[in-house]
């Protein structure tokens, strides 16, 4: 059965996409601990990032990398968090979340809430950035 990240990818549950190539996809988080907090995946579907292959994984993190430089351009913040936990969708993921401090990069913070519209601008903003 496949996973809800892939399901997004195949445009069976709407996203707000910020880029794709053939091989990753970025999205907003639907449930960010700071606004811009986006996620990054391969498309191919494996639960733990150090089971991918390793230019898959290599080249999983040079599109977060330009996922994040778009991010930092589109949302003020000192810096761009990285953080792979993996425990809640069975399918490998990056999170790029933007800093101020070390305690924005905590998943325990509360969730922020973002009208449709909100996020909309927020996924138009850090795609404009996005260069592939």
């Amino acid at each position: 059965m496949p996973t809800i990240f892939s399901r997004i990818i195949n445009g069976e549950i709407p996203s707000y996409k910020i880029a794709e190539d053939e091989h990753y996809f970025a999205f907003l988080d639907i449930n960010p601990i700071k606004k811009g907090h986006t996620l990054v995946i391969p498309k191919v579907e494996t639960d733990y990032i150090f089971e991918l292959d390793d230019q898959t994984l290599s080249g999983l993190m040079l599109f977060a990398k330009k996922t994040g430089l778009a991010i930092e351009k589109a949302v003020p913040c000192k810096r761009i968090g990285i953080a792979v936990m993996g425990m809640e969708v069975p399918h490998a993921h990056i999170h790029l979340v933007p800093l101020e401090n070390e305690g924005d990069l905590n998943f325990k913070n509360p969730k922020l809430k973002f009208t449709p519209e909100e996020m909309n601008t927020i996924a138009e903003d850090i795609r404009s950035n996005f260069i592939l």
